[in-house]
């Protein structure tokens, strides 16, 4: 299967740590997504999120700095995960998150790289803007 990979970047009005609570929090995930997440906060533990349309596992968890995953879409093939990464730096009008995604099925990729636009940087940015 060909896959591509995703590259992002966005900049949040708020400290990396609110930023990574906003991911890692099942609960402040869900008031930004209007969708149900259930995510461990553990080194293999798994999430799910958008009412179960992704899952995967956490790889690599630095708090407030940075987050791998194992991901994967339930429309994806079976079995095939995609890796990612969130790193989050301070800078002076709050954080930037830097985002990257190996392994993206070629056939899955448009919608994906728009999706983390439209459900993830946007919705947080409006969340931490209204704090």
């Amino acid at each position: 299967m060909q896959t591509k990979v995703i590259r992002q970047t966005a900049t949040f009005p708020a400290k990396p740590s609110e930023v990574y609570e906003l991911l890692m929090d099942s609960r402040k995930h869900a008031s930004f997504s209007g969708a149900k997440a259930n995510i461990s906060r553990k080194v293999g533990g798994k999430f799910t999120a958008y009412d179960g349309y992704c899952e995967g596992t956490n790889l690599e968890l630095i708090e407030n700095k940075k987050i791998v995953q194992s991901w994967r879409g339930k429309d994806w093939p079976e079995g095939h995960y995609s890796t990612l990464s969130y790193t989050l730096s301070p800078v002076k009008t709050g954080t930037r998150l830097s985002f990257y995604q190996s392994g993206v099925p070629v056939k899955n990729y448009v919608h994906i790289k728009q999706g983390w636009i439209d459900h993830y940087w946007q919705p947080m940015k409006k969340k931490l803007a209204a704090k």
